[in-house]
């Protein structure tokens, strides 16, 4: 179905991505997932063909073009299962907050490298004491001079082994009240003294994408890599951005619903039991036409959700849902289509069983769906 948010250069520009991952990407994801960590030669070529930080300033090195480039790489990316390659993190989460609040200093020093892929970026939140609670993050960042020392832990950390640059949460005031008011953001460089990083982590899915443990013992950056102007801003700068990074696990989970269910299509045509294709059962023909049809609702909403972001609305509310939504849809799509699949979905080396292992956690980072649904009843005006 012709999707009217994009214009003929959008498309141009989806073409020229697929050839290249095509030739550039396909080829290495079997390998990123035995070794569980995508490879530093492949970002850089990303960059330097132009298709990360797309929507970053010219200045910098982006194409400062509009967020439904960087949205088509997300889709193509998600629907190859090149999930390694975390784009959506590097270039539409990290980047934007040099972006919107780094100095111009900040900018200057990072945001040519993260264009080009020379520095690789991660965004340090979660610890091992706090999930979604960001508001009691107990990593502090402590004043000393021209110097922040930094103590504490981080877990679940996308890029954590392969990343350069991470975009660290931390409590300046830890004594704030309410404790919000004493988170900052901080850049951190992985060579920075004090930083180490932990385990890679074992994960049930995403298997090539990595992700690990953060520690900080004294770390010390310089003052000048506080993000924003003042410090006990860093909450509001998350909750600014969370808008972006919800939209993008939707627009991913809608993309790779589409894989897993073109798959199927493609297996229960070839497939036979009983005499005949699998496709010709009634209960086959039902789930999949259930299926498409619930794509392409969730398709029309991130759509929509996608028009109203490029055009700057706040969105907060509708992103949450399309999180929630999409990934639940993308669980629910990927568990009835190994279920087509039979005993041949559960092996590994059938894909849907990739795509069912994969879908997990969409329902659980950057925020989980009990915490969408919370905000949206808030907005909806509906607290105790």
């Amino acid at each position: 179905m012709r999707r009217d948010i994009f214009s003929e250069e959008h498309e141009l520009f989806r073409s020229q991505f697929r050839r290249f991952a095509a030739a550039e990407i396909e080829p290495r994801i079997a390998e990123w997932n035995a070794r569980g960590m995508s490879d530093r030669a492949s970002w850089r070529r990303m960059g330097q063909e132009g298709f990360l930080g797309a929507a970053a300033p010219e200045a910098y090195g982006g194409a400062g073009a509009d967020f439904l480039y960087d949205a088509i790489v997300m889709e193509e990316l998600a629907y190859m299962r090149a999930h390694a390659l975390m784009m959506s993190l590097h270039s539409d989460i990290c980047v934007p907050y040099i972006v919107t609040y780094g100095t111009e200093e900040q900018k200057e020093r990072y945001l040519p490298g993260a264009i080009a892929g020379e520095i690789l970026m991660g965004i340090a939140m979660t610890e091992p004491g706090t999930g979604s609670d960001l508001a009691n993050v107990q990593t502090a960042a402590i004043r000393n001079g021209d110097e922040y020392v930094i103590n504490g832990s981080k877990t679940f950390i996308s890029n954590g082994q392969i990343g350069d640059l991470f975009v660290v949460v931390a409590k300046t005031d830890p004594a704030a009240q309410p404790p919000h008011r004493g988170i900052s953001l901080l850049l951190v460089e992985a060579s920075a003294p004090g930083f180490a990083r932990g385990r890679r982590l074992d994960k049930l899915g995403l298997t090539g994408q990595d992700t690990s443990e953060l520690f900080f013992q004294d770390c010390r950056v310089p003052v000048g890599n506080l993000l924003g102007d003042v410090e006990g801003r860093g909450f509001y700068q998350l909750m600014e951005s969370l808008q972006q990074e919800r939209l993008c696990i939707a627009v991913s989970s809608i993309a790779s619903c589409r894989r897993s269910l073109d798959d199927t299509v493609r297996y229960v045509k070839e497939r036979k039991a009983f005499g005949q294709s699998i496709a010709g059962f009634q209960n086959t023909q039902f789930k999949l036409a259930e299926m498409a049809t619930e794509v392409e609702v969730g398709q029309a909403f991130v759509d929509r959700l996608l028009v109203a972001h490029v055009r700057g609305d706040e969105i907060v509310s509708e992103a949450s849902m399309g999180k929630w939504w999409a990934s639940d849809l993308q669980k629910r799509v990927a568990g009835d289509c190994l279920q087509l699949h039979g005993g041949y979905g559960y092996m590994k080396e059938t894909p849907i069983s990739t795509d069912y292992a994969d879908a997990a956690v969409q329902s659980i980072y950057a925020g989980t769906n009990e915490i969408m649904k919370l905000i949206i009843a808030r907005r909806m005006g509906l607290e105790g």
